[in-house]
């Protein structure tokens, strides 16, 4: 079965070139959605350094510099496709995104993260291009300040679920990918978005969630399942799981943001057809995007 990977980063994790595309082989990846990350450094916290060495690349842009994302394009064209997001704050940032798109290529708006709402005029702005281009946009949505005993500086990005609803309203020509787990959380109709990052494992998910809500209200809303965020919040309820991307087959897209293979082993073990399946795997990414 074809598969592609809709979100991941170069030099992530420790994974240069070679590695990343050993590990696509290993598990069978035909391509990757290879997304940069812009923000300012006093927006991050030390842990991602962790996870890429943005300053030994003399990254001036953020943690995951577009530079890099063309360097794996150009040594490997057949197997990534190019996502770039500026900030949005930046004056030029639609004069960046235009020349990402028109002379390198870049075919993905994101990752967006970055400490702002998402429904701000320079945002909109941004969002408004995008979907002109025809460019889906991947944001990462989280407030750990809700959540108690945790350092609210450390993960704020985006806004609420709230906001990606007012964006969804303004911006009706562009496709959204919902990732991450101010996100996720809300797949279920409960309060744990208020004490809980992640969701506790043996919570079964509340039938009302606001993720579900806004798929039925809101046709350019799509789902990426990458990292705990998504894996975990499905894995919660594998029922519920398996009627949501029944339900939402065309508009959910396979993606790891990482290098392991907790997804495709969960989404295997669903008992899903196999035309859901492919869509999830590959033709829902094929059809966000025009190469």
């Amino acid at each position: 079965m074809k598969i592609i990977d809709a979100h991941n980063h170069p030099d992530w994790h420790g994974h240069d070139l070679n590695k990343f595309l050993a590990n696509m082989d290993r598990y069978g990846i035909e391509k990757t959605w290879l997304l940069n990350w812009e923000c300012p450094e006093h927006e991050y916290n030390n842990s991602y350094k962790n996870a890429v060495p943005a300053p030994l690349l003399g990254s001036n842009t953020g943690p995951i510099p577009f530079t890099r994302c063309i360097s794996y394009k150009e040594r490997a064209p057949e197997r990534f496709v190019l996502g770039y997001c500026p900030d949005p704050r930046l004056p030029d940032a639609c004069a960046r995104l235009k020349a990402a798109h028109a002379i390198y290529g870049a075919r993905v708006c994101g990752e967006l993260k970055c400490r702002m709402m998402y429904d701000s005029p320079d945002a909109l702005r941004l969002f408004r291009l995008a979907g002109e281009l025809e460019m889906p946009v991947t944001f990462h949505l989280q407030y750990t300040a809700q959540v108690k005993n945790t350092d609210p500086w450390d993960e704020w990005w985006g806004g609420t679920i709230d906001t990606i609803e007012r964006v969804l309203q303004s911006c009706p020509d562009t496709a959204f990918l919902g990732h991450a787990p101010g996100f996720w959380i809300h797949i279920s109709n409960d309060e744990l978005w208020k004490t809980h990052i992640y969701p506790p494992a043996d919570t079964k998910v509340v039938e009302g969630g606001r993720i579900p809500e806004l798929m039925r209200k809101y046709k350019n809303l799509y789902c990426d399942i990458s990292a705990g965020s998504g894996c975990m919040s499905l894995q919660r309820d594998p029922g519920f799981a398996k009627k949501f991307m029944t339900e939402f087959q065309d508009r959910i897209l396979f993606a790891r943001d990482y290098f392991d293979n907790i997804h495709q082993d969960f989404i295997n073990g669903l008992g899903l057809s196999i035309k859901v399946l492919n869509k999830i795997y590959h033709v829902n990414a094929e059809k966000l995007i025009k190469e």
